[in-house]
């Protein structure tokens, strides 16, 4: 299938539970103008608690640069996983591979949209970088249990992958509070910019919908959801669910 752009967000490679194999047959199904990798796509701060760097890891790398290679233009916006990325920005790799600190896109309709990762605007990791590394970490034990809560649910019958982390923010009210600001917190800077919408990750929550009159879309997560953002060549604006999509 081919797009006029694929944005894709929160690989972190380097990271245990990266769903990178995942992520290279996704490229292996799908082509675009432009890929935009919407931060934390290698994870900084995991390879620094343990470094873990699989083959599927630097085979995302390989087929990106191939993608580059053949005439995709390949944008990466850092984020707060991969900041140590950021004071080389704007570095360009080649003539097809550009690092930007945030980018602009246009959309088949004319439509303007600010592309950011969006841990700018997420107050804990700006102010108390201490605290965001801590939930880091918890983020990772929640994947660790939530592994062998689904080997036991496997065994039951029941296949369907479901996520611990995804049930604690969709029901902890100080979770949903945080995401629910978060958005709407773009959402009012890419209004106030002049922008029709606001395309970020950050929080793992893939979504699009409309706040205040822009376009909120969120490329969301391959650690757990497996989920891009896609414009079409005629300007419809879809989530792909690859983990779906591929069984």
């Amino acid at each position: 299938m081919k797009y006029k752009a694929i944005f894709v967000s929160d690989l972190h490679l380097g990271m245990r539970y990266s769903q990178a194999e995942k992520f290279v047959d996704f490229l292996r199904h799908h082509e675009a103008d432009t890929i935009y990798l919407v931060g934390d796509i290698i994870d900084g701060w995991a390879i620094r608690r343990r470094f873990v760097w699989k083959q599927s890891h630097s085979d995302v790398i390989q087929k990106l640069l191939r993608k580059a290679r053949k005439g995709t233009r390949v944008v990466f916006v850092p984020g707060n996983h991969d900041e140590f990325l950021r004071p080389f920005v704007p570095l360009m790799l080649g003539d097809r591979v550009e690092i930007l600190e945030e980018a602009i896109y246009e959309s088949v309709h004319g439509k303007k949209y600010f592309i950011t990762h969006g841990d700018y605007f997420d107050s804990v990791t700006m102010t108390k970088k201490w605290v965001a590394k801590l939930g880091d970490m918890g983020y990772e034990v929640l994947l660790r249990i939530n592994h062998f809560l689904n080997l036991f649910r496997r065994k039951l019958g029941f296949y369907r992958y479901w996520s611990l982390s995804k049930y604690v923010k969709d029901n902890v009210k100080k979770s949903v509070n945080f995401i629910t600001d978060f958005e709407t917190v773009l959402a009012t800077h890419a209004k106030k910019r002049g922008y029709d919408g606001i395309i970020c990750g950050h929080i793992h929550k893939a979504e699009i919908r409309p706040i205040d009159g822009i376009d909120y879309f969120n490329c969301g997560d391959w650690v757990e959801s497996c989920t891009a953002l896609v414009e079409t060549p005629e300007g419809e604006w879809k989530i792909i669910e690859w983990h779906k999509e591929a069984t």
